[in-house]
This record gives C-alpha cells, sequence and structure tokens, in this order.
C-alpha cells in the first residue's frame, strides 16, 4: 500500500469509528488497530487524533457545503429554492451517516462553533441574501431577513438531524413538510408582527 493509500485508510477508519463512538472514546490505539498498523503509522500520518479528525471533518464539511451552495444557486421560484435545499440536506444524510453523524458530534477543540454550526452559518448568510431581495419586493423590512434566514436554515438542520435516527417518513415527504412550514409561513409574514402575550399583559 502506499502512503497516499494508506492515508486514505486511515482516514475512512478513523471517520467510522469518530461517527460510531465520537472524538473522545477514539483512540489512536483503536483506528491503528482497525486499520492493521501500528500506532506509529497513525501519528507518522496526521501527527495524532486530533490531526485525523480534522482530515475527517474538513471533507465532510466540505462535501455538504457545495451540495447545499449548489441547490441555493440554482435559478428558480424561492419555494423551489427551500424545496432544494431541504431535499439536498436529507440527500446527503442519507448517502453519508457516518459523515454526518460526526458533524453535529460535538468538536474536540473548544470553540464557540463546531465545524457543522460554522458551515450552516455560512449557509444562512447566502439564504439572508436571497429572503432580503424576496423581503423588499413584498414590502416586508429586508433588514429581519438575516433573523428569518437563521431560522430556516436552523428548522431544517434540526430535523434533519432527527431525521437521521428515525428514518421516517420518506425524505420526499420531510422536505415537503419542511417547505409547507417554511413557505407557508413566509407566504403569510406581516411587516410588524406582534406578540398576542403582550396585549394580554
Amino acid at each position: 500500500m502506499t502512503g497516499v493509500q494508506r492515508r486514505e485508510q486511515l482516514v475512512l477508519v478513523a471517520r467510522g469509528l469518530f461517527a460510531e463512538k465520537g472524538f473522545e472514546p477514539t483512540s489512536v490505539e483503536e483506528i491503528a488497530a482497525r486499520a492493521e498498523v501500528s500506532k506509529p503509522v497513525v501519528y507518522e500520518h496526521f501527527g495524532g487524533k486530533e490531526g485525523v479528525y480534522a482530515v475527517v471533518v474538513d471533507r465532510e464539511v466540505k462535501e455538504l457545503a457545495t451540495r447545499l451552495s449548489a441547490a441555493l444557486g440554482q435559478p428558480g421560484h424561492p419555494k423551489s429554492t427551500v424545496e432544494r435545499t431541504a431535499l439536498t440536506l436529507l440527500d446527503y444524510i442519507e448517502e453519508n451517516e457516518d459523515g454526518f453523524r460526526l458533524l453535529v458530534r460535538d468538536s474536540p477543540v473548544a470553540q464557540a462553533r463546531g465545524p457543522f454550526n460554522s458551515m450552516l452559518g455560512d449557509v444562512a448568510h447566502a439564504v439572508e441574501a436571497l429572503l432580503a431581495n424576496q423581503f423588499d419586493s413584498h414590502g416586508l423590512d429586508p433588514e429581519t431577513a438575516t433573523l428569518y434566514a437563521q431560522m430556516l436554515v436552523g428548522m431544517i438542520a434540526f430535523t434533519g438531524q432527527w431525521w437521521l435516527e428515525v428514518k421516517e417518513p420518506d425524505k420526499a415527504t420531510v422536505a415537503a413538510h419542511l417547505t409547507n412550514l417554511a413557505w407557508r409561513g413566509l407566504r403569510g409574514m406581516v411587516r410588524e408582527p406582534k406578540l398576542i402575550v403582550a396585549d394580554e399583559g
């Protein structure tokens, strides 16, 4: 096995272990044992567990970000954009369960935001630009687009995490219901929403 092939093997082995057990419980010994190499081989390629974890997560973030960016970049009706975004995330989860599991786990580095949340922030920023244009053309305050973008992306991402575990209903049905809630909610918005409880006080 060449050095490149060995590195790829270690990445795939580590990906499965991190998804299965999480970062902390996974050891260099386990990665080496499952790859049928000695511990020094893992250290030689990655410098330790943190190094291989960083490579694995970086690959997953890039893969999902590329897919979501493509979905958001397609022209069409805003409702179609919501549908495509929801389906893209669910497609990724279905095809890359291990990758998604490790993305939504806690990062081993003490950071305020993990790699998955950082990527969602980038997606929300792209959604914000789309919403701002729509809000302006419909008489809504475009400055609130940031808030609504966070809500939309958060709703889709959280639903995706739930669906990863239950796998029902099927992804098309889940995407349709996500779109139903998001789109009908967006269509019925008013410029200055008020809380009912505020009136009751």
